[in-house]
């Protein structure tokens, strides 16, 4: 059984392993959630003035599906937590043996894009994952909790798959749909497969002609999907034109507005979003924080409404997790606003106060660090 335990900083220990992210003033990471703590770790965070960090403590259950345990506060903070708090919508929630499964299927349709069973295994990942949003009515996605593989392509095609059909429902497309986009999700970078790996994996920013090629990757990936009779067009065309831009300056084409299949329009925000909070051996990951606001001001690039679709499908503060706030204090979210992702009602710690971050005048100099 896996808890998460807040600890003041003078009692930790090197091997301890952090249960939150460290988030400097700008949005950048410090120290990614799960680290095991050094001493390095340990005396930067209090030459910072941490007072004290969550640690997380014990072992997963294989098959328990993965729960952010709430640290008890003193009696009448409980007592005003308890009165305020809003539950969140339903989140996705895949069990360990799911994304187990799910992983080991994402790296056979990469290894073997022209697999007799390249379709079925297709489905089959995609069934789970749809499984996983219908079982709770899941109409949000808490995208730290999603983790099906540390390595990568594998990681983000899952990802971007999930956060695809979760706007795809909130857009209102029907099931067929929902489904459908699932697995061009899944399969959008599978024209990967047929880049070099020096390119794929490599360290370093890559040169003008490196990018050139990677490019490819998209038009690569219609290429393998297209004699596949039994993979429907939309899908195909979801996968070719995910980076495309409703002004015109994506490709591999450079279509523009509706021209761009709604399909790739809904996954090139996924996959953006996805891009930007991953860590890569060329780039540290933006905060959530920071991702969203790129993506909020990418107005000229992106579909609008399907912007506005994942802004409300995406919960970046869980209902229960404690934040830092710009004044110092450390609050715990108590409601989520699908109009103002960003800015949730907090309860501060120390004070006892509620912040109403989205719609308090008094607020609007607070934000979560």
């Amino acid at each position: 059984m896996v808890r998460r335990r807040y600890i003041p900083l003078r009692t930790a220990q090197p091997g301890m392993i952090l249960d939150q992210a460290i988030i400097d003033r700008a949005g950048r990471v410090l120290i990614a959630r799960r680290t095991p703590l050094e001493d390095f770790h340990i005396e930067g965070l209090r030459k910072m003035g941490v007072g004290g960090i969550y640690i997380r403590e014990g072992e997963e259950d294989p098959d328990q599906e993965v729960e952010k345990e709430e640290q008890s506060l003193p009696a009448a903070l409980q007592k005003t937590y308890d009165k305020v708090k809003v539950k969140d919508p339903a989140r996705v929630k895949i069990s360990e043996s799911v994304r187990k499964r799910v992983a080991q299927g994402v790296q056979y349709l990469y290894q073997d894009t022209n697999s007799a069973d390249f379709t079925n295994a297709s489905r089959s990942i995609t069934d789970d994952l749809l499984k996983a949003i219908e079982d709770n009515d899941a109409v949000a996605v808490d995208i730290g909790a999603l983790q099906v593989s540390d390595e990568y392509t594998f990681k983000h095609s899952v990802d971007v798959a999930t956060m695809a059909m979760i706007v795809a429902r909130k857009y209102g497309l029907n099931d067929n749909q929902v489904y459908q986009i699932g697995i061009a999700g899944l399969l959008h970078d599978i024209g990967k497969s047929k880049i070099p790996n020096e390119i794929l994996n490599k360290a370093a920013k890559l040169t003008d002609d490196e990018f050139t090629i990677m490019k490819m990757h998209s038009t690569y990936g219609y290429h393998i999907l297209e004699p596949k009779k039994d993979i429907s067009q939309e899908v195909k065309l979801g996968v070719l034109q995910h980076h495309e831009k409703m002004n015109g300056k994506g490709y591999p084409m450079q279509v523009t507005g509706e021209k761009i299949h709604l399909f790739s329009r809904i996954i090139s925000v996924a996959d953006i979003y996805d891009a930007l909070v991953t860590e890569r051996p060329y780039k540290k990951p933006f905060s959530p924080r920071a991702a969203v606001e790129m993506i909020m001001s990418m107005t000229e690039e992106l579909d609008i409404k399907v912007m506005k679709c994942f802004m409300e499908s995406v919960i970046l503060y869980p209902v229960g997790s404690d934040v830092m706030l710009s004044t110092g204090e450390m609050a715990r979210v108590v409601e989520n606003m699908s109009y103002a992702v960003l800015r949730p009602r907090v309860l501060g710690l120390q004070s006892g106060k509620v912040y109403d971050l989205a719609n308090d005048v008094k607020c609007a100099n607070i934000i979560i660090l």
